[in-house]
């Protein structure tokens, strides 16, 4: 391919011309069989025209030459068909023709007397009108409909293809599974040229930015085959394609951030600029059209965040977990500030299948109303320093329903409730407690607090503290999560508590594993030694539920007798019950 050819191809606007003209070319070899066709067909038309032979159709006599009037219809026809699919070509093939032939028919009549050729010059001077009507009727149209084409794929102050194009054409390429990068780009402090200088600044500094960046993707100069489109605002996006290494995609996302911390002259003023560019491969780091455009968006994202003096950023699985964990945390603080924070509560038995009490659950509902899973947010919210809101909202929502439960069905139930590391150890955790106590109306002797054993690595004297606060109060104390923590036994024999719970993980083996039984029993012993109660989170399955009973645990929760319940639920159990 030479120069010339393969610069024609890479230009921005032929790409959008392949990707939305919609008039598309017929096939060669329907052009070779309409002039084949219409060469025969004039041939037998002279022939037919001519003769004076007879023959015999469905019994009837017919002279031959009354088939000429068909057969010139059928070349017409063939001429007609190359002006409607051949364009240009179809239409000076079908001129040619006709003013070869028209003049051999005039001639015939004129020289030869046929007068049985003259519907024939008619026939020739339709075709001819009807040749240049298709022809500007076409031109007319394709003008039309390239004006169309333009406003519905072309970005009005720019003239860059807009945000429809792109995508677009990253879904023929996924289609054609043709491997490509997009990059994200987004300017840096652009919002304080159109606060200071106002917004027909910004607008020229985006035109002029655009006019660079779409002649280096025009000239293709880059080495690789670039498609500039603007999104919206200052936000572009970059499709690179026939690239051989990462190294190549590099080096042309260089050529634009180079003209992007060029000088840019607008309106009489110099702008100084810089961009942020995220990148994604496919299908290296992606496999579909949404997750290559959303990885280079958060691969932006992170090196505009990371404010760190480098432009540019390549996706990896690393960025997305942090992108989750900002989303997430995005989400929490709204769910916080928009009350969608809420509690389940999940039903805790003896052996005998009496009802102990409940464990609040915490949940928190998205925008749409959809539950998120919550091991989705807890992580997040015990890293971002949001748990103890958390815990916060379901103590209070969940102590005044249970407190109220409590007053109008006379229960003897406990209100087991999660607290974080973080919340226990906040200056104003008593006074908050007591607070909620008070206010709920849910006797203290009806309240478990549940804590981990990390607890006592956090700070072991402000816990025991703390701990001994709560007993004081009334207040019971579950270890949580036993045998996951790193706690030695002496730290557990000085806890107040009176209850100590299983994590779900020792449970799952112990119908399967005879040493996993062996262990679980080991703790409940262990627990009964150091004067505690045992409960079994977790338990699933009448095989798990009864080891449990043989071995002897106290109590048992999990989706066996009572997932997690809403309230209506809870109250429909406690009345039934």
């Amino acid at each position: 391919m030479d120069r010339a050819k393969d610069q024609k191809r890479r230009t921005i606007e032929e790409t959008l011309n392949r990707l939305y003209l919609i008039k598309k070319s017929a096939p060669k070899a329907g052009y070779w069989a309409l002039l084949i066709i219409y060469l025969a067909t004039s041939a037998a038309t002279s022939a037919t025209a001519s003769s004076a032979t007879e023959v015999t159709v469905a019994g009837y006599t017919v002279p031959i030459y009354i088939f000429a009037g068909v057969l010139s219809s059928l070349a017409n026809i063939c001429i007609i068909l190359m002006a409607v699919f051949y364009d240009t070509l179809g239409v000076i093939t079908s001129l040619v023709l006709i003013a070869i032939q028209l003049p051999m028919i005039i001639s015939g009549i004129v020289v030869r007397h046929n007068i049985t050729s003259l519907p024939g010059v008619f026939g020739d001077v339709l075709a001819i009108i009807a040749v240049l009507f298709i022809y500007f009727n076409n031109r007319k149209m394709s003008e039309y409909q390239r004006v169309l084409r333009d406003q519905a794929v072309t970005d009005m102050l720019t003239g860059l293809p807009n945000w429809f194009a792109c995508t677009e054409l990253i879904d023929e390429l996924v289609r054609r599974e043709e491997r490509f990068a997009v990059c994200s780009i987004d300017f840096n402090g652009f919002k304080s040229i159109n606060d200071s200088m106002g917004f027909e600044a910004g607008n020229r500094v985006l035109i002029e930015i655009s006019n660079k960046w779409k002649s280096i993707a025009d000239s293709g100069d880059s080495g690789t085959m670039d498609f500039i489109s603007r999104l919206n605002g200052d936000e572009f996006s970059l499709v690179i394609r026939e690239f051989e290494s990462e190294e190549e995609v590099l080096h042309t996302i260089r050529k634009y951030d180079a003209a992007v911390n060029e000088t840019i002259d607008a309106m009489g003023y110099d702008f100084y600029l810089s961009a942020s560019f995220g990148y994604a491969i496919y299908p290296d780091d992606a496999q579909d059209m949404d997750s290559v455009i959303s990885y280079s968006d958060i691969a932006m994202h992170e090196i505009k965040r990371a404010n760190s003096g480098e432009h540019i950023e390549k996706f990896t699985p690393e960025i997305l977990k942090k992108e989750h964990t900002f989303e997430m945390e995005m989400k929490l603080r709204a769910a916080i500030d928009d009350d969608r924070v809420f509690f389940m509560l999940q039903p805790q038995y003896d052996m005998t299948h009496k009802l102990r009490g409940f464990e609040a659950l915490a949940r928190i509902r998205n925008e749409a109303g959809e539950i998120i899973p919550p091991g989705l947010f807890i992580p997040v919210a015990e890293k971002v320093g949001l748990i103890d809101k958390i815990d916060s909202i379901v103590f209070r929502k969940s102590a005044a329903f249970v407190g109220d439960l409590i007053k109008r069905y006379d229960l003897d139930v406990t209100l087991s409730i999660n607290i974080s590391v973080r919340h226990l150890m906040k200056k104003d955790f008593l006074d908050d407690m007591r607070k909620q106590l008070e206010e709920s109306g849910l006797p203290s002797g009806h309240l478990e607090v549940e804590i981990t054993e990390s607890v006592m690595i956090e700070s072991l004297e402000k816990a025991m503290g703390y701990i001994h606060e709560l007993r004081n109060m009334g207040v019971q104390i579950a270890i949580d999560d036993f045998g996951t923590g790193y706690s030695s036994l002496s730290y557990l024999n000085s806890i107040p508590a009176n209850l100590l719970k299983i994590d779900k993980t020792f449970i799952d083996g112990v119908s399967s594993s005879d040493k996993a039984k062996q262990y679980v029993a080991a703790i409940i012993s262990l627990g009964h030694i150091m004067g505690y109660e045992v409960i079994s989170e977790g338990v699933e399955e009448d095989d798990q539920l009864e080891i449990l009973r043989e071995i002897g645990c106290d109590y048992i929760q999990g989706f066996i007798w009572g997932k997690p319940l809403p309230t209506e639920e809870v109250e429909k159990l406690v009345s039934e019950g």
